[in-house]
């Protein structure tokens, strides 16, 4: 019995190895998505090493796929340059027809972005959490610090109480 409750365990567990924690200041996040990547060996090596950096990156949609743009993935030191990957290339996202219809639609119609927020390993696979967002305004971005703010002394408030 032991032994079904550690594989269930594992399966629902997964590693964050970059967070895009910007993207939610800069956008209002209306949707996620978890999306899988086509990556080279050298890619994954340098990943599993924890050398990603999201920040830039955002996701397009041409021709009925998904891709990942301007994500940088730095070189793997280990192997020779010769079978090395480009930092920044081009990825192609792996999602489900379904989800990408949808993806369309809604990023033609109400134009909207994609982008990643974080990268993780789920059962061995490099995944990337991808989201719907729509730009945010300078005064929203005031609002949010200021309701933070708030929370923060309400917080502290019932703390000392």
């Amino acid at each position: 019995m032991s032994d079904k409750s550690d594989k269930s365990d594992k399966s629902d567990s997964y590693k964050v190895i970059s967070d895009n924690r910007q993207a939610r200041y800069l956008y209002e996040i209306l949707e996620t998505y978890e999306a899988g990547i086509e990556l080279t060996g050298t890619e994954v090596k340098s990943i599993r090493a924890g050398k990603v950096n999201l920040q830039d990156g955002y996701a397009l949609l041409r021709n009925g796929e998904a891709w990942l743009i301007n994500v940088h993935i730095s070189p793997y030191n280990a192997s020779g340059q010769y079978f090395n990957h480009e930092p920044r290339r081009t990825r192609k996202l792996l999602l489900h027809r379904k989800e990408l219809r949808k993806l369309i639609g809604t990023v033609e119609q109400q134009g909207l972005t994609l982008i990643p927020l974080k990268m993780y390993l789920k059962r061995g696979w490099v995944k990337v959490s991808i989201a719907l967002g729509k730009g945010k305004k300078l005064h929203d971005k005031r609002e949010d610090l200021k309701r933070r703010q708030d929370q923060r002394d309400i917080q502290r408030a019932m703390k000392n109480y």
